[in-house]
């Protein structure tokens, strides 16, 4: 088995290193190096977990932009109820792609789609790679991206290193096959992007309407709703007669009266493919990740690459 590309979601690795690691951690000057110190933690504590059986071929630290434009101009709400970036997290928000460059890792983004987005494709890119294709692994705790698991790319949480969420997992978590994932977050909403999904529909009911029917879009019919519709007319009408037989009126109607704006959700939650390549085989430079560390003011860092320089 090939030696998986691993792929890391650096914004959330940045926001959850930040609020999880106290702000006394600074550099020489007394600015904060918490989000740093603990992104490059979490991408090491991956590496290794896996040698030295397997190890990875190389990491590929994905940025991209706070909210891609496309998505707010389809549902304004879009990413509203976060709050602006604090200036601390924003001067380490610059500083990442310095750091990560410098371990000898493949630093890319976008400045119009969000990370999300650039680490998709550059899993189908490994995926996709030579004739047998390669295996890659999504560093993230972003549930979005379980749309982009595959037989050849699962998802590692960082608190489980060792493990990997592939396809089986993701019907055990979500109930539908990862490439229902967007229909499963349009229909039951995601709090985090600010996606309310269909009203009355929870998890439990959103995978047994994907089970029983495949797309969101078969879902708003057998409801009665006509695609672009948000209410049943006509032909649809006889629809709703047949969908009272499969699925409670209550929610029949709630697909109805929302089939357009559940619509829009899909359209937000499918992740979306750029042109990239995927990286040649890159080994982590611990030694001149030391350097940058102890420059940008994070001696322990320092050490432990130090450590793993003699090693």
């Amino acid at each position: 088995m090939p030696a998986p590309l691993l792929i890391a979601d650096v914004p959330w690795l940045l926001y959850r290193s930040f609020f999880a690691l106290p702000k006394s951690i600074v550099d020489a000057q007394g600015r904060p190096v918490n989000a740093l110190l603990g992104t490059v933690n979490a991408i090491l504590s991956v590496v290794d977990a896996r040698l030295p059986a397997r190890g990875v071929r190389g990491v590929v630290a994905c940025t991209g932009a706070e909210q891609a434009d496309y998505r707010v101009r389809l549902y304004p709400a879009y990413h509203a109820h976060r709050d602006p970036m604090p200036p601390e997290l924003a001067a380490q928000w610059e500083q990442a792609p310095r750091l990560l460059a410098s371990l000898g890792w493949t630093v890319a983004g976008s400045a119009d789609l969000e990370a999300d987005d650039v680490m998709f494709s550059f899993a189908r890119a490994e995926q996709e790679r030579d004739r047998k294709g390669g295996r890659a692994l999504l560093l993230t705790g972003d549930r979005d991206l379980y749309g982009a698991v595959s037989e050849q790319v699962a998802v590692v949480e960082e608190k489980t290193a060792g493990d990997e969420i592939g396809p089986a997992q993701v019907r055990e978590r979500y109930g539908v096959d990862p490439e229902q994932v967007p229909d499963f977050i349009a229909l039951r909403g995601d709090p985090s992007d600010g996606l309310p999904g269909a009203p009355g529909i929870g998890s439990k009911t959103a995978a047994e309407l994907l089970r029983a029917h495949g797309t969101l879009e078969a879902v708003l019919l057998a409801a009665g709703a006509t695609p672009g519709a948000a209410t049943a007319s006509g032909a649809g009408a006889a629809a709703v007669v047949r969908a009272a037989t499969v699925m409670r009126p209550r929610i029949a109607a709630s697909l109805r009266e929302n089939a357009e704006l559940l619509q829009t959700f899909k359209l937000i939650a499918t992740l979306q493919r750029i042109d990239v390549e995927s990286p040649p085989d890159a080994s982590t430079d611990f030694a001149q990740g030391a350097i940058t560390a102890r420059e940008m003011g994070m001696p322990r860092l320092a050490e432990r690459l130090e450590k793993q320089v003699r090693a």
